[in-house]
């Protein structure tokens, strides 16, 4: 059944991560998310790209307070300070897990499971909570329980 914007709503299209930044973008959705419809988040999506320099990790981590303020004031970006802050902390996480480990991927498939993943990407990074979590894993193609099986792990 399709949303108020137009979208399916489903499984989320999964992706071939092939930078840092492509990590950081499906990160960030759902960080973006976070409290918010999807509807939202999607509608505004182009204008958050452009926003952000397309998520290229090494910009996005250098961001300064001005361009923080900057953000603040852009009309395409939800206009969370928490969030955007927290944005470019996880760039910059990514990075230095990525040179840690030789890729982020590695990083990634460096845990016990996907419950020890999870563990850990809560640790490292903001406003990522457990549905963010199986958002990240499941688009970037990492091993995830089905939806219905993780829902019910989650109601014990």
């Amino acid at each position: 059944m399709p949303s108020r914007t137009g979208r399916e709503y489903g499984p989320p299209p999964q992706i071939r991560a092939k930078r840092p930044g492509d990590y950081l973008e499906v990160m960030s959705k759902a960080v973006f998310q976070s409290g918010m419809s999807w509807d939202v988040v999607y509608a505004k999506w182009p204008g958050i790209r452009d926003a952000f320099d397309e998520f290229d990790a090494e910009q996005v981590a250098a961001y300064d307070e001005q361009r923080l303020a900057t953000l603040m004031q852009d009309t395409r970006v939800i206009r969370n300070r928490r969030k955007l802050e927290g944005i470019v902390s996880n760039a910059q996480r990514i990075l230095e897990l990525e040179r840690e480990h030789g890729t982020f991927k590695k990083y990634l498939e460096s845990h016990g499971g996907f419950e020890e993943t999870v563990k850990s990407l809560r640790k490292n990074f903001s406003f990522l909570g457990e549905m963010g979590c199986y958002y990240l894993l499941y688009v970037v193609r990492q091993p995830v329980p089905s939806h219905d099986e993780w829902q019910a792990s989650r109601r014990k």
